[in-house]
């Protein structure tokens, strides 16, 4: 069997962002897998469209749940009607996100606290409860993905860089914690990802995959999933981007504010 295989149909597995972009590609590949799904975003229809399809292509059984997980509540309301309906969540995709790319003064407050609930306190929460209940069953996997932007905290990204670095620095330390009881975390730092959460049209998406400058959501989802069933605590998929870890903290001044200058056009 391959890696993360189960017997079709005999484990469920819970996706937040599924809609769309690498959430899309962590559902179906975990369906490929065998694994029956519940997928979750704010869009209904869209998640329609998605269970039907990935039902018709995997023969599995597929439960959306449309709800807006960027508010304090979320996590613990996602949770609560996970176990009334009596679901039982072997794997957990903590994918749901925002993007932010604007200085920190010009950024709504609402922009603002809907980031930090999403990918702070709602990621966390959904791990404590999920978490607990899996080691309370002996076991279970958790993927929460980060950003390669933990690297680069440039202008423009504080908001969506410090919220993922919180997100990054909890699950390692979560997995530490939480190895002990068989359960599995996993966080994956993605630099450029061709999807509409950058604000990219088509063409431009088509570019950067062209010239290797963004990777594919599915590239992205099967490193992010081989990593998991090999309980490794942080990836970055894209190996070549490591090399410029190293590179980001040592930009000198000069050159971060002409990188400001560049991409004020961008920001908003």
């Amino acid at each position: 069997m391959r890696k993360g295989e189960v017997q079709r149909g005999s484990k469920w597995a819970l996706v937040t962002g599924a809609s769309t972009g690498i959430g899309r590609q962590y559902a179906e590949q975990l369906a490929d897998l065998g694994y029956n799904l519940i997928i979750v975003s704010r869009t209904e229809a869209t998640l329609q469209e998605v269970a039907h399809e990935i039902e018709e292509k995997h023969g599995v059984k597929v439960v959306i749940k449309a709800m807006d997980l960027a508010v304090e509540s979320g996590a613990e309301e996602l949770f609560n009607w996970c176990k009334a309906e009596g679901y039982i969540v072997d794997v957990l995709i903590n994918n749901a996100g925002m993007f932010s790319f604007c200085d920190m003064i010009n950024t709504p407050i609402e922009r603002v606290k809907r980031t930090i609930t999403l990918h702070d306190i709602t990621y966390t929460v959904l791990c404590q409860l999920f978490g607990k209940d899996m080691a309370e069953r002996g076991g279970g996997y958790i993927l929460n993905m980060s950003s390669f932007s933990v690297w680069m905290p440039f202008p423009g990204l504080a908001l969506y860089s410090a919220s993922k670095a919180y997100t990054k620095s909890f699950s390692v330390a979560f997995a530490k914690e939480m190895r002990y009881k068989n359960v599995w975390v996993t966080a994956v730092c993605p630099a450029g990802i061709a999807t509409d959460l950058y604000g990219l049209n088509k063409k431009w998406q088509g570019i950067g995959l062209k010239w290797h400058a963004l990777s594919s959501p599915a590239f992205c989802a099967r490193r992010g999933l081989n990593s998991l069933w090999r309980k490794r605590l942080c990836i970055v998929p894209d190996w070549w981007c490591k090399a410029f870890i190293p590179i980001c903290d040592m930009l000198p001044r000069w050159a971060i504010n002409k990188l400001r200058n560049f991409t004020m056009k961008w920001q908003k």
